[in-house]
C-alpha cells in the first residue's frame, strides 16, 4: 500500500513539474449572443489533451510542445468547431459556438469523475437530461425506470422503494443492511432505502450505471448505481414556473429562479416543488390509499473563489405526507367487494394510515484547478431522514396487524479526490473517503389480541373462517378452553388492545482509498484499472420491548410476554471490523470516431451483515459478484444517432435474501439469509435518433435471465434452486417519439407518445405462483404547444389503456399465509402550463 501511495505522489510531482514547461493556449468560449459558455470541451486531438471552460467561459491548456495541431471545441446543443493552428509561442484563441440544428441530449456523462462522452466510457450507462425528463413527464424514480434498460423501480411509498438493476433488488429498510444499488445525489451517497427517494425536479441529468461500480461509487454499488445531478447556480438571470392539475385531484407546482448576487462572483438558485394526488384506492374504513403529497425545496450557491477555484453549496429539504399504502388482502374480500387489488379496500384505522417523512441534507463541493494536469475536489455532506409509516399488514378491517415503521438515520461523509490528465495518455483519479452513519428502524405492533388470536388459530388450523367471514372480523375473547390443545393457557382472557415493538440499530464507520487509472496504449485503445480498498466498523443492535400487558398468546408461541416478537431482555449488540477490496479492469477500443467497443471485468461486494435476534448474533459472509461484460457504443450523424448494445454475465456467492416468515416458536422473522450461489446473464440495447430539430425517437430492450444455482459452491443442493430473482422481468422494452414541428416562427406543437412493457415478475424469491404479476404494458402520451420558446401548455395522460396491474405482493401478510397486494396506478390525466423568465 505504501508503494501504491508513493507511485501516485511521484506522478503528482512529476506532472506538476512537467505542466510548468512548454507553451500555453488560452482564450474564451462564447455563444453567438456573446454569453460565456461554461463546461465546453476544448481538446488538442494530436495530444489527446484538453480542458473545460470555466464559468466566465475562459479556458487554459499548458505544457504544449511547439508544432501544428487540430483544436476541437464542443458543447452539448452547439455545433462542434475544429480549427488547425500552429503554435510557436503562447497563444490566445477565442471561439464562438453556434447553436446546433439538432442533437441528442445526455451524451456527456461524469461516471468516471470527469466529463466524457458516453461513447468513450467502458461502462453500460443510460443518461437522461432535464429535457428528456420533462418531455416524458418523469417526476419519480419508478417513472424513470420505464425508460432505462435493466432498471426496475418499485415504489410502495416514498419510504419503501425497491430499486432493481439487472435483477438485483435493493429494498431492505433494515438499518444494519447496506443496499446493493448505490443512489447518489450530487456525488454523495443517499442509498439507505428509507431516505433515498427524492423528487426529480430541476435536474441537470440522471446517470444509471449497470454492473459493479464499487471503484466509482463506493461499497454499496455491488451491481450498479444511480446518480442524480441537480442543476446548480449559474451566472445568469433565469427562472421557470410550472402549474398542473388533473384527475384524482392532482395538483403540481414546480419552478426555479436563478440570479447572480455578486457579479461574476456569487450566484444563487432556488427551486421547489409541491405535488399532491388523492389515492386511487378507496378505503371503506376511511380515507383513500396509494396517493401522494410531497413538498420539497432546494437552495444552491456558487462562489467563484478565484479563476481556478469554485465552491458549490447545495441544501435539500423534502417532506412526504401521502395517505396509506393499499396492502389489500388477496384472501379476504371487503364487505360488498372482491379481492382484486385494483378495487376498493377496507383497511383498519382508515385515515390514520400514511407516511410522515422528512429528509434534508447539505453538501459542499469545492473544486480547484491546480494546473492543466491536476484538479482537486473536496465533497463534504451531512444528511438526515426521519420517517413514520403506519400500515395495515393483514389488509383487512380486522385489528390484528396494525404496524408503524419508524426509521431514522443520519450520515456524514467527506471525500477528497485528485484528478489527473497527463497528455491524455494517462488519466484518472485517486483519493479517500470517510463515511459515518447512525440509524434505527422500529416496528411497533398495535393489536387487538382477540382478533390476532383468531388470525393465529386460522394460520395453525388452516381454517380461514376463524379470522374473517364475509368481510367481518372474528374475535376470540379468550383462548379456547381446550387444555389438551392449549395447556395451561386454555381459557385465558385476551386483551382488546396491546402494544409491543422491536428496534434494530446500525452504526457504521467506513474509510476508503481508491484509484482509477486509464492509459492510452495508442489513441484508439484505452485500458482502465480501478481499485477500492475499504475498512468497515459495523455495529449492530437489536431490542424487543415487552408488551404493555403480558400476552397469553405469547405463552403458546414461545414469544411471551409478547404476541409477535420474541423478547430480548434488553438491547443485544455486536460489532466487527472488516477489510475488503473491489475493482474493475476495462478495455475501450475506438474503431472510428463514431464507433467504439468495450469489455470489462469487475468484482462487486455487498458488505457483511450482522444478524441479531433473541438467540444471539450471526454474521453473514459478504455477498460478492464477478461480472463479465462486452458492448459497443456508437454516435453517428453529428451526434444525432446513438446506438448501444451490451451483453453480460454475473456469478454470485453468498446471495443474501430476506423473506418474511412466521414461526410459532420464534414469532415473525425478516432477517437476511445466505441463500448461496446464483447466476445471471443478459443483453441490452438502446437506440436514439434526432430526426429533426427538437424531434427524436428512442427505443430500448433488456433481457435478463437471473436465477439461483442448483448447488452452492460446496456442492450442496440449494433451497431456492432454479428460482428466478424477484422483481426481475425476463423481457422489458420501451419506445417513444417526441415530434415537435414548428407551425409558425414563434409557435411549436408537439406530441410525445411512449410505451413500456414488462414480462412476468415474481415478488418473492420463493416464486409462489399467486404472488406474481403477469406481463403488461403501459401507454402514455403528452401533447402541447410552445410559444416564443417561453410559454408552454400541454395535456398528458398516463396508462392510457387503464391497464390493471400490481407493483408488489406477499408482504408481511404473506408470512401468515394471507398475502397482500399493492395496485399499480390506473389511468391519470391532466393539464400543465409553464412560463420561462
Amino acid at each position: 500500500m505504501k508503494n501504491f501511495y508513493f507511485l501516485f505522489l511521484l506522478l503528482f510531482f512529476c506532472s506538476f513539474s512537467y505542466s510548468q514547461e512548454g507553451l500555453m493556449l488560452q482564450g474564451k468560449i462564447t455563444s453567438e449572443d456573446g454569453e460565456p459558455v461554461t463546461g465546453a470541451n476544448i481538446t488538442i486531438a494530436e495530444l489527446s489533451k484538453g480542458t473545460t471552460s470555466d464559468y466566465s467561459g475562459n479556458y487554459q491548456i499548458q505544457a504544449i510542445t511547439a508544432g501544428s495541431y487540430t483544436i476541437e471545441v464542443s458543447f452539448v446543443g452547439f455545433k462542434t468547431i475544429t480549427k488547425d493552428i500552429t503554435l510557436n509561442q503562447d497563444t490566445k484563441l477565442n471561439f464562438e459556438l453556434q447553436e446546433s440544428a439538432f442533437e441528442l441530449e445526455g451524451l456527456v456523462v461524469t461516471a468516471q469523475k470527469r466529463e466524457q462522452k458516453n461513447k468513450d466510457v467502458p461502462i453500460a450507462i443510460t443518461s437522461y437530461g432535464n429535457e428528456f425528463l420533462q418531455n416524458q413527464n418523469i417526476q419519480e424514480f419508478d417513472q424513470l425506470s420505464e425508460f432505462v434498460p435493466g432498471l426496475q423501480v418499485q415504489l410502495q411509498s416514498a419510504n419503501n422503494p425497491g430499486i432493481v438493476i439487472r435483477g438485483i433488488t435493493s429494498d431492505n429498510g433494515d438499518s444494519r443492511v447496506e443496499p446493493r444499488v448505490s443512489v447518489f445525489q450530487n456525488g454523495v451517497s443517499i442509498s439507505k432505502s428509507r431516505g433515498s427517494v427524492v423528487e426529480l425536479y430541476d435536474i441537470e441529468r440522471v446517470e444509471v450505471l449497470k454492473g459493479p461500480q464499487g471503484t466509482l461509487f463506493g461499497r454499496g454499488a455491488e451491481i450498479g448505481a444511480m446518480h442524480i445531478i441537480n442543476n446548480k447556480a449559474v451566472n445568469d438571470n433565469s427562472g421557470k414556473l410550472t402549474l398542473g392539475y388533473g384527475n384524482f385531484n392532482q395538483f403540481r407546482a414546480t419552478g426555479f429562479v436563478n440570479t447572480p448576487l455578486v457579479k461574476d462572483k456569487l450566484f444563487v438558485r432556488l427551486a421547489g416543488i409541491y405535488s399532491k394526488r388523492d389515492g386511487f384506492i378507496d378505503n371503506l374504513s376511511g380515507g383513500d390509499l396509494n396517493g401522494k403529497e410531497t413538498l420539497a425545496f432546494r437552495g444552491s450557491l456558487k462562489y467563484m473563489l478565484g479563476a481556478n477555484t469554485t465552491l458549490d453549496v447545495i441544501a435539500n429539504w423534502q417532506h412526504d405526507t401521502p395517505p396509506g399504502t393499499a396492502f389489500k388482502s388477496g384472501t379476504y374480500a371487503p364487505v360488498g367487494g372482491d379481492t382484486n387489488p385494483n378495487t376498493f379496500a377496507d383497511l383498519e384505522r382508515g385515515e390514520e394510515l400514511g407516511l410522515d417523512r422528512t429528509v434534508y441534507d447539505i453538501t459542499a463541493i469545492a473544486k480547484h484547478h491546480i494546473n492543466s494536469v491536476w484538479d482537486f475536489t473536496s465533497t463534504t455532506a451531512y444528511r438526515e431522514f426521519d420517517s413514520d409509516e403506519a400500515f395495515d399488514a393483514d389488509g383487512t378491517p380486522a385489528p390484528a396487524l396494525f404496524f408503524h415503521e419508524i426509521a431514522k438515520g443520519k450520515q456524514f461523509s467527506q471525500e477528497v479526490r485528485f484528478n489527473f490528465s497527463a497528455d491524455d495518455k494517462l488519466n484518472g483519479f485517486f483519493g479517500g473517503n470517510f463515511f459515518y452513519e447512525d440509524g434505527s428502524q422500529s416496528a411497533p405492533l398495535i393489536t387487538n389480541e382477540q382478533s390476532y388470536g383468531a388470525l393465529i388459530l386460522s394460520y395453525l388450523t388452516g381454517n380461514q373462517d376463524l379470522f374473517m367471514v364475509n368481510g367481518i372480523p372474528q374475535y376470540f375473547p379468550a383462548i379456547p378452553n381446550d387444555p389438551d390443545t392449549f395447556g395451561q393457557a386454555a381459557g385465558a382472557p385476551l386483551n382488546e388492545a396491546n402494544r409491543e415493538s422491536y428496534t434494530n440499530y446500525g452504526k457504521n464507520y467506513s474509510g476508503d482509498i481508491f484509484a482509477d487509472v486509464s492509459y492510452s496504449v495508442i489513441p484508439s485503445l484505452i485500458f482502465t484499472l480501478g481499485l477500492r480498498g475499504t475498512w468497515e466498523n459495523i455495529n449492530a443492535g437489536y431490542e424487543v420491548d415487552d408488551a404493555e400487558t403480558p400476552s397469553f398468546i405469547g405463552a403458546l408461541l414461545s414469544t411471551y410476554p409478547n404476541n409477535l416478537f420474541a423478547p430480548t431482555n434488553g438491547r443485544l449488540k455486536a460489532s466487527e471490523n472488516f477489510l475488503s477490496a473491489v475493482g474493475r479492469f476495462a478495455v475501450n477500443y475506438e474503431v472510428s470516431n463514431q464507433f467504439s467497443v468495450f469489455g470489462n471485468l469487475a468484482r462487486g461486494r455487498r458488505p457483511n451483515v450482522i444478524n441479531i435476534d433473541e438467540t444471539g448474533a450471526n454474521t453473514l459472509a459478504a455477498e460478492s459478484v464477478w461480472s463479465y461484460e462486452v458492448g459497443a457504443k456508437s454516435l453517428f450523424l453529428n451526434n444525432r444517432l446513438q446506438f448501444d448494445v451490451n451483453a453480460y454475465t454475473y456469478k454470485y456467492r453468498h446471495f443474501q435474501t430476506s423473506i418474511t416468515t412466521f414461526d410459532p416458536e420464534t414469532g415473525i422473522n425478516t432477517n437476511p439469509d445466505d441463500s448461496g450461489s446464483a447466476t445471471s446473464y443478459g443483453f441490452e440495447a438502446a437506440f436514439q435518433y434526432a430526426f429533426a430539430k427538437n424531434s427524436n425517437f428512442f427505443a430500448n430492450y433488456s433481457y435478463i435471465d437471473a436465477s439461483f444455482d442448483d448447488e452452492d459452491e460446496n456442492g450442496n443442493e440449494q433451497e431456492l434452486a432454479g428460482n428466478t430473482f424477484r422483481l426481475t422481468p425476463k423481457h422489458s422494452f420501451s419506445l417513444g417519439v417526441n415530434y415537435q414541428p414548428s407551425i409558425t416562427k414563434n409557435m411549436d406543437l408537439y406530441v410525445r407518445p411512449s410505451y413500456s412493457y414488462k414480462s412476468k415478475v415474481f415478488f418473492e424469491e420463493t416464486n409462489k405462483p399467486g404472488v406474481s404479476q403477469d406481463a403488461y404494458g403501459l401507454l402514455n402520451f403528452k401533447v402541447g404547444t410552445i410559444i416564443n420558446k417561453k410559454y408552454e401548455v400541454n395535456f398528458f395522460m398516463n396508462n392510457v389503456l387503464d391497464e390493471e396491474y400490481i407493483i408488489d405482493g406477499g408482504n408481511t401478510g404473506g408470512g401468515f399465509g394471507i398475502p397482500t397486494f399493492i395496485a399499480g396506478a390506473p389511468r391519470s390525466y391532466g393539464v400543465q402550463a409553464s412560463i420561462k423568465f
